[in-house]
C-alpha cells in the first residue's frame, strides 16, 4: 500500500476534524480498537509512544489498510524511524524538534509538532511546517489564545489537544484555522482495556455527530 503524502494525511484529518488520541497498553487491543474507530466513522488515530505496545499497535492498525496511523509523543529521531517502520503516516509531538522535524522530512511524512507561542510557530515556519499542534490547549490559552495567534499566522492551522471534550469542542472547531481537534474522551483507556469496542464505537460516533453539528 502506497504511503500517502503529508497534504493526503492533512486532509483526512482536516476532513474528519477529529483526531482520537488513543493510549494502549497491550498491542492486542489495536486491531479492534481501529475497528471500533472505523465503526464510528472515523478512520483515524494517534498512538501514542507512552507505552512500550505503541509499536506493535501501530502495526496491528496499519495493516488493516482502512486507518490513517500517526505516533504521538515522538521525541526522538529514533522513535520517528520506529514509527514509520511500524506504518504510521504522521508523527506528533508534544514540542517542536528540529530533529523530529527533519526526520519525517526524510521519511515523506508529515510531521505536527507541539507549538503555542509565536516564537514556536516562527521556528515551526522556518522548517517548512504550515501546521502545528497546540499543546497542551486547555493549559495555553485555549480557543482565544489559538484566535489571537491565527491572525499573525494567516497562513498557519492548528490541531489542538489538550483538556478538549463534548463541552468545548465547538470553541475549537469554529475557529476556521483550526484544521482539527485531537482528544481521547472517546477512546477512554478504561473501557480499551476492559475491551468495550461497542462503547468506544458509540462514544466515536457521537463525537463525530458533535463535530458536524
Amino acid at each position: 500500500m502506497t504511503s500517502p503524502t503529508p497534504q493526503q494525511v492533512l486532509d483526512t484529518l482536516s476532513a474528519g476534524r477529529l483526531v482520537p488520541v488513543v493510549v494502549l497498553d497491550d498491542a492486542a487491543h489495536a486491531d479492534p480498537l481501529a475497528a471500533a474507530l472505523v465503526a464510528g466513522g472515523l478512520p483515524v488515530a494517534e498512538v501514542t509512544f507512552r507505552t512500550a505496545a505503541a509499536a506493535d499497535s501501530i502495526r496491528a492498525m496499519a495493516d488493516r489498510g482502512d486507518i490513517v496511523l500517526g505516533a504521538g509523543t515522538v521525541l526522538t529521531p529514533a522513535q520517528v524511524d520506529t514509527a514509520v517502520a511500524a506504518g504510521a503516516s504522521y508523527v506528533v509531538s508534544p514540542g517542536l524538534s528540529r530533529a523530529v522535524v527533519e526526520r519525517c522530512q526524510e521519511h515523506g511524512i508529515l510531521a505536527l509538532p507541539g507549538a503555542v507561542t509565536a516564537t514556536e510557530i516562527q521556528a515551526a515556519l522556518e522548517l517548512g511546517l504550515t501546521t502545528v499542534k497546540f499543546f497542551p490547549a486547555g493549559t495555553s490559552g485555549g480557543a482565544p489564545a489559538i484566535k489571537a495567534l491565527a491572525a499573525p499566522f494567516g497562513g498557519v492551522r492548528f490541531v489542538p489537544t489538550g483538556g478538549i471534550g463534548p463541552a468545548n469542542l465547538a470553541d475549537y472547531l469554529s475557529i476556521p484555522a483550526v484544521a482539527a481537534v485531537g482528544g481521547s474522551w472517546m477512546v477512554p483507556a478504561d473501557l480499551v482495556r476492559a475491551g468495550k469496542f461497542d462503547e468506544v464505537a458509540r462514544l466515536t460516533a457521537e463525537a463525530v455527530a458533535l463535530a458536524a453539528a
